[in-house]
């Protein structure tokens, strides 16, 4: 996923949602934005920066911002750094907010009601939104909206950020003119002036409302009991993620075939239309055949992206760092690295961005370090080329073996992970193991609305991968791959007289060792780029280098008659440890702050990914 910064040059003013994690910010902010949103990172550091358009009742066009969660405005990560820095007008590229909507949860005000203390110290026009009432109320607490806007001086508006209409009455307040009116005076050095009394005055505030004592969720601690079992829980999270495999393959066969039905009659379609020369085969060879031989797995990348949001919207991601911090533990970190980790299997930018979150420097890094360890999304276009060509579709028990073998590899990933934090641990001496501290907040059932709004992100991202960096570096691999053309009298297919066959066979020599060809060879440069373009890469070397009928439409069946059982075996092992792609080699630059851990994992990825192949391809020659 390349990274890039997006703002809206819409005019208009600019409210800023402040809250503390967990309180049902980001549901608002869906919530109030729609899909009118975009996503990105804020000017010079990997922190996601939501945007999008508000249009109130009377026709006012705002600009909303959703700000990284935070328990205070004493910053002690990046993420709270960057929401200290906007309020305070310090942020590169971003003015200061005309307006603040604190969120708060309405289950747990005294945390949440420290918060807005301190914005309001400064001086920024100031509304207070008491998020989830539905829950608050569920439990037997009502919060008097009236009553709480006396004690605090703010306007209180009660809302309900995951269901339809439960931000009507904050967007009838926006149109209300003297809201937008500064309170006092920004401090004079920009900084909020916390103070130690706080903590009394929202206990005397929250004494006056009658709501001084704690509620506790009943439904989430009966849950807790299962789910945080020593026993059962990790049983449990084994099989979540062992299903969620399975169902990556297993659903994704119908839409699959359509995309593939979709491209070959495209690619006919275009292809008679047009005479034979170059022209036919740019279009035909590299744009239709190299773009379809990425979003046809589309499908698998959606169902896998699901899962991971609703298992987030759920709740369920912190208890899972929890029940993991033990094993996380042996190898010299805590379980909070657990859901950068996580994320890491939809993309490793974000799973690194993530790390942002973890307070020790060096556990950090080392989470950075075996995050592209982590099997992302890019790399399932290469394993459901290979498992369909080379693994029979059938069941094991119950089981889908496709699923079977791909769940495999990614544990193969894990563990590979796993086994070099546990040498770095050994190699560093601050490899003493952190206590997890970690909020774990009640369950809630995903709503449509955020599942829906975070998979089209995601899709959008992935589809201007296929339209740009895809698409552009194919284009390159054809033209590469098309010129010079073959000599007058050429006996072998035009490819291997061309720049890339030329190039594929000097690396070939390299790679000869470890049972990969000169077409593979060939495809593995541009994927460094973007390791999903090795497919749409072979489909095109593939393409051009067929004598016959063939074409890039029937690659799983070229392959699967061209190449042995050891060479596929030895490409999965390759792409279990496969060196990164180069948006994630910058995108660790810029977090280290140099080039040194960029090369040092690039070279140790290679090293393993070499080693893995050929341990896996002469076992393979041996079994077979």
């Amino acid at each position: 996923m390349k990274e890039s910064v997006i703002y809206f040059h819409a005019s208009g003013p600019l409210l800023a949602l402040v809250g503390n994690p967990n309180c049902g910010k980001t549901a608002l902010f869906n919530l109030l934005t729609g899909s009118r949103q975009k996503v990105a990172n804020y000017a010079g550091v990997t922190v996601e920066r939501k945007e999008g358009k508000l249009t109130t009742p009377l026709g006012k066009a705002l600009r909303v911002l959703d700000l990284p969660g935070t328990y205070s405005l004493v910053p002690r990560s990046p993420d709270e750094r960057v929401t200290c820095n906007v309020l305070a007008g310090r942020a590169t590229g971003e003015k200061r907010p005309d307006l603040v909507v604190c969120v708060v949860d309405a289950t747990n005000l005294r945390r949440s009601l420290r918060l807005v203390l301190s914005v309001k110290r400064l001086g920024l026009p100031c509304v207070v939104a008491v998020n989830m009432q539905d829950l608050a109320l569920a439990r037997g607490v009502h919060v008097d909206a009236a009553a709480l806007s006396r004690e605090l001086g703010l306007p209180v508006v009660a809302t309900v950020g995951t269901k339809g209409g439960g931000d009507a009455d904050l967007r009838a307040l926006l149109d209300d003119d003297t809201l937008w009116q500064r309170s006092a005076p920004p401090p004079a050095d920009g900084q909020p002036q916390d103070t130690a009394g706080d903590h009394e005055t929202i206990q005397r505030m929250l004494g006056r409302l009658g709501l001084s004592e704690l509620v506790p969720h009943a439904v989430s601690d009966r849950i807790d009991r299962v789910v945080l079992h020593p026993v059962f829980g990790p049983a449990l999270l084994a099989v979540i993620l062992f299903m969620i495999f399975q169902a990556v393959f297993s659903w994704s066969v119908a839409p699959m075939d359509a995309i593939k039905a979709l491209s070959a009659w495209l690619g006919n379609a275009v292809g008679g239309l047009l005479a034979d020369g170059w022209l036919k085969s740019l279009i035909v060879d590299g744009v239709i055949a190299g773009a379809g031989g990425v979003v046809v797995f589309l499908p698998q990348i959606m169902i896998l992206f699901f899962f991971i949001l609703v298992l987030e919207e759920s709740g369920y991601l912190p208890r899972a760092a929890f029940l993991l911090d033990r094993i996380m533990g042996g190898v010299g970190l805590s379980g909070r690295s657990f859901i950068p980790l996580l994320s890491s299997f939809a993309c490793a930018i974000p799973g690194i961005m993530a790390t942002r979150s973890i307070a020790n420097a060096r556990d950090r890094l080392v989470t950075i370090m075996i995050a592209p360890l982590m099997t992302c999304s890019a790399r399932l276009p290469v394993y459901a080329l290979l498992i369909g060509a080379f693994v029979p579709r059938g069941k094991v028990g119950w089981f889908d073996l496709q699923g079977l073998v791909l769940f495999a590899l990614y544990v193969a990933g894990i563990a590979g992970s796993l086994a070099v934090a546990w040498v770095l641990k050994r190699l560093t001496s601050q490899g003493q193991v952190r206590t997890l501290m970690m909020e774990l907040p009640n369950y809630h059932l995903p709503t449509l609305r955020n599942v829906a709004i975070g998979l089209w992100q995601r899709v959008a991202i992935f589809m201007r991968r296929v339209g740009g960096v895809i698409l552009l570096l194919t284009v390159v691999l054809w033209f590469l791959a098309s010129f010079p053309g073959a000599p007058d009298g050429a006996m072998r297919p035009a490819i291997e007289y061309s720049f890339a066959g030329t190039l594929g066979k000097a690396l070939a020599v390299v790679f000869e060792p470890i049972g990969f060809n000169w077409q593979i060879s060939i495809a593995l440069v541009p994927g460094l780029a973007a390791r999903e373009v090795f497919v749409s890469s072979l489909g095109t070397v593939y393409a051009l280098s067929a004598t016959g009928a063939n074409t890039a439409q029937a690659l799983s069946p070229l392959i699967s008659q061209n190449w042995s059982l050891a060479t596929a075996f030895s490409l999965l092992a390759w792409y279990v440890f496969a060196p990164q792609c180069l948006s994630t080699l910058a995108t660790v630059k810029r977090e280290t702050g140099g080039w040194k851990m960029p090369l040092i994992m690039a070279a140790y990825l290679f090293g393993l990914a070499y080693a893995a192949a050929f341990v896996t391809y002469r076992i393979a020659l041996a079994w077979t």
